[in-house]
């Protein structure tokens, strides 16, 4: 089991590092709240589940797989609330060609 849990927390790894590149590379809020949102949530999802394989399954795993849902339900909300917030400020998406 601590195998699966490894190649859990090292594919979840890729993810948030993924993340991270296209937030330093990409053009404007929105594109980078996408791939932030998108692969940081997957990200921290595959790492806690790795850990909670780690532990076994006991009381600490179960804590872990809540906060994990959690994380699956807070995350996107989050990101979608924040793009709102900059649309209704009066950010406009970049538009193609217009960099």
């Amino acid at each position: 089991m601590s195998w699966v849990g490894g190649i859990l927390m090292l594919v979840g790894a890729f993810f948030l590092l993924t993340g991270t590149v296209g937030y330093a590379r990409l053009p404007d809020v929105y594109t980078r709240m996408h791939a932030i949102g998108k692969s940081d949530t997957l990200g921290a999802f595959l790492s806690m589940m790795g850990v909670a394989c780690f532990t076994g399954f006991s009381l600490l795993s179960v804590k872990i797989v809540l906060v994990a849902i959690f994380i699956l339900i807070a995350n996107p909300t989050a990101t979608h609330a924040m793009a709102r917030a900059a649309l209704n400020a009066g950010l406009k998406p970049l538009e193609k060609g217009k960099e």
